[in-house]
């Protein structure tokens, strides 16, 4: 009976006939350069139909990984069909290449874990909250600490940062909190007209307006605002510091990024919000001005008239109160998940994401406890 042989069509490699019936001589260079030729020699080959055959590899000159792994498939192909197939003549190191390609093969995948259950998922989501939660704890009292530190040498205070982090999280933020500011206070006297006229109440559109701007949406939708703005500014400026190694840079040369990172944006941010919320309290009062002359023909004097009893200083007071507090959530939320960042750009995004969701929760939530505060002490 005629035999066929194969063999790789690297340099050096041949095709020989076999002498006996059912045998098949590899020779040449079974590397990965002619792999994809070899394979689809092999796949066109007519194999012999003795039930044992031997396969001759003495004549192979090279062998790597893929050369072995193509070797071993073919074998284990053979003897699915029902052959007897014996390598004879493999080189001893070609062999142990061989035999580590089939124990490897041989080896079992691992199984899948099974999918977590609800009770388990809500453990691991109640472990994560709560390292997230004692790492942002201690990340506060290290800020704590670099702060009276800097208060205790005031030399240590960078001043440049903090007027930069004043223009850029302050100044520049008036255009859209005044708009937006603006915007709500028109809204506000809008849905508020309808309802006093029928009672013939139109003058209380002041009340209505000064009020709810002055004492609580001012200061939480400037804080909401500058959350998202600036906020998300600071996390994503931290983390990608943190991903090019700037900070492991500065903690080289001696600098601490506590005081030169955190700490401006933090003072910067305490500075601006109660600032910006007096800003947004004059511009949502004019938009409420603006919207009760159109719809309840209350005049600008009469409207101030009014707005001078309806709102008293320590409803005003109250207002600003919040903002400092409103700032150092933000400032501290922004920087703690800039410093949460990995090595990678798509964690930058993530870490982003999370400080604008966590700096508008929480800020709603402190404004919630606010009131209830306030409620008890009558204020």
């Amino acid at each position: 009976m005629t035999t066929r042989e194969f063999a790789g069509p690297n340099a050096g490699a041949d095709v020989r006939r076999g002498v006996e019936p059912g045998e098949m001589r590899c020779a040449g260079a079974w590397t990965l350069r002619g792999i994809a030729s070899l394979e689809a020699r092999l796949e066109t080959l007519s194999w012999p139909t003795e039930t044992e055959l031997s396969i001759d590899c003495a004549a192979i000159t090279a062998m790597d990984t893929s050369g072995a792994w193509l070797l071993h498939r073919t074998v284990r192909t053979l003897e699915g069909r029902d052959h007897s197939v014996r390598l004879q003549g493999l080189r001893a190191e070609f062999d142990g290449l061989l035999k580590l390609i089939a124990a490897r093969a041989a080896e079992a995948p691992a199984p899948s874990p099974p999918l977590p259950g609800a009770l388990a998922r809500i453990g691991r989501q109640s472990w994560l909250a709560l390292l997230n939660a004692t790492g942002m704890l201690s990340f506060l009292g290290e800020v704590a600490v670099a702060l009276l530190r800097s208060l205790k040498q005031p030399s240590r205070i960078r001043w440049k940062p903090i007027l930069h982090n004043l223009q850029t999280g302050g100044f520049e933020a008036l255009p859209i909190t005044g708009l937006l500011s603006f915007l709500l206070g028109i809204v506000i006297a809008y849905q508020g007209a309808e309802q006093l006229r029928r009672f013939g109440a139109n003058i209380y559109v002041a009340d209505l307006v000064g009020l709810s701007m002055v004492r609580e949406l001012s200061p939480m939708i400037t804080a909401i605002i500058v959350a998202g703005r600036s906020g998300s500014a600071y996390t994503a400026q931290i983390g990608t510091m943190k991903v090019t190694e700037e900070i492991d840079a500065l903690r080289t040369i001696g600098i601490a990024p506590l005081d030169l990172l955190v700490l401006p944006k933090l003072l910067a941010m305490v500075v601006a919000l109660p600032l910006l919320t007096v800003y947004t309290d004059v511009m949502g009062i004019f938009g409420g001005m603006v919207m009760a002359r159109a719809q309840l023909d209350v005049s600008f004097e009469t409207f101030f008239d009014r707005l001078d009893d309806a709102i008293t200083l320590r409803s005003y007071l109250i207002g600003i109160g919040k903002a400092p507090v409103f700032a150092a959530i933000i400032a501290l939320v922004g920087c703690y998940q800039g410093f949460q960042t990995t090595g990678s750009a798509d964690s930058v995004g993530r870490q982003t994401t999370t400080s604008v969701v966590q700096a508008i929760f929480l800020v709603i939530v402190t404004d919630a406890l606010f009131s209830i505060v306030f409620s008890w002490l009558h204020l």
